[in-house]
């Protein structure tokens, strides 16, 4: 930690493929020395930067603040150098905590025995000095330790924000195969949707993509909704920096006068849909509408479409072809003026929208590996598009990661 100006190194971790959003925005809430990691971002800031990050970060998971870091070769090393930490500076011997392990490519091979190495420590030092011990506890513990080894070099981390950044708190039902919360607010992010034209889900189910786009649309923290991190429970927790934080981004609120459509072909699913849309207060913002795709009428104007179909995976369609066959269709028919970004685990199926992607982002949802893909909707062919607006169409070199080749990208 940099003691002049109290900036310390912090860790915010995220689903594969949404790196560079959560960068853009820890940049903007005034993180400095922002690195990008595997699922993750390394920063610095201060105790308020740490609180703003868990409150207002819509794409974080988690946000860790390493404490050690140092060489485990083996366990008796690992022992030893945690049980060099003050763990009294952080917990209390009345308190609950749990260990969360993981190990990879290190003499260490058991995450859960590396976890138990790290607990037994813990308890040790404090059996040591006080005589007695604080319990473990899997579920809202005080402070949860988190342990990472990678080719025997060992960081030590307190997570500051306990449950999973993406239980919201807003969602109060959800239907089959439901998106988390993260993962959909990177996805309305990506489009660069500028919250003031259309924004549709035609395929919204429980409706976490619609509700995260209205959560941006009015500025509504992400953290809106929750009551506790793990931070309020450590022993510097500033309550009234916290409350600062809050007050300050409640006031940023604003109103949305735009269009945001949830749709779905189900009328049970969108009961459902409904009590989530109220719980998150946007009742007034997103409009829910029963309708096949084939049959959605989108509102006048331009706008962003972000769609979830079947991948043929968890959620099984009769004819997964025809349903991506389908989807181009209704995109070339009804949508013209639109982006429609499109997420699938099927990339096979993809390729039968029947339309060249201008854009696509790996991503993953849950363990499936996805592609997300934009598709630039014009009223007639794309060629013919340049040609009425006598305009070139922009090529942009892009290297291919695992081949080192480029590929061509026609905007």
């Amino acid at each position: 930690m940099d003691e002049k100006s109290n900036r310390f190194r912090m860790i915010a971790k995220t689903i594969a493929g949404l790196e560079e959003v959560l960068a853009k925005e820890l940049t903007d809430l005034g993180a400095s020395g922002v690195k990008l990691v595997k699922r993750g971002v390394e920063f610095f800031g201060d105790k308020r930067l740490l609180y703003r990050a868990n409150y207002l970060s819509r794409t974080a998971l988690r946000i860790l603040k390493p404490i050690a870091i140092f060489t485990a070769e083996n366990e008796q090393q690992l022992y030893y150098e945690i049980g060099k930490i003050n763990w009294s500076e952080f917990l209390d011997v009345d308190g609950t905590f749990s260990v969360d392990g993981v190990t990879t490519y290190s003499n260490i091979t058991h995450s859960k025995f590396l976890a138990l190495k790290t607990k037994d420590a813990i308890v040790d030092q404090f059996r040591n000095k006080f005589g007695r011990r604080p319990n473990v506890e899997l579920e809202n513990a005080d402070l949860v330790v988190n342990v990472r080894i990678f080719r025997n070099e060992c960081t030590v981390s307190i997570d500051s924000s306990g449950e999973s950044l993406h239980k919201r708190g807003y969602r109060k039902a959800t239907g089959p195969a439901p998106i988390s919360e993260v993962l959909a607010a990177g996805m309305v992010l990506l489009t660069g949707w500028d919250k003031n034209s259309n924004f549709i889900d035609p395929m919204c189910g429980s409706g976490t993509i619609p509700i995260e786009a209205g959560l941006i649309a009015r500025n509504i923290p992400a953290g809106y909704f929750r009551n506790d991190y793990c931070f309020m429970h450590w022993s510097d927790f500033d309550k009234e920096l916290w409350e600062s934080v809050v007050s300050d981004a409640k006031d940023a609120i604003v109103d949305f006068k735009g269009a945001i459509v949830g749709s779905d072909r189900s009328g049970r699913i969108l009961t459902i849909t409904k009590e989530n849309v109220e719980s998150a207060g946007l009742q007034n913002v997103i409009t829910l509408r029963t309708s096949f795709f084939a049959d959605l009428q989108p509102p006048e104007g331009e706008g962003i479409l972000v769609m979830n179909p079947p991948y043929n995976e968890r959620m099984k369609t009769e004819d997964i072809v025809d349903l991506y066959k389908s989807i181009g269709d209704t995109l070339k028919r009804r949508f013209a003026g639109y982006h429609a970004w499109i997420i699938s685990a099927n990339i096979e199926a993809l390729k039968f929208v029947g339309l060249h992607p201008t854009r696509n982002i790996a991503l993953n949802n849950g363990q499936l590996e996805c592609k997300y893909s934009r598709f630039e909707i014009y009223e007639g062919s794309k060629k013919q598009m340049y040609a009425e607006n006598n305009v070139e169409p922009e090529v942009i070199e892009e290297p291919i990661k695992k081949t080192g080749k480029r590929k061509r990208i026609v905007k």
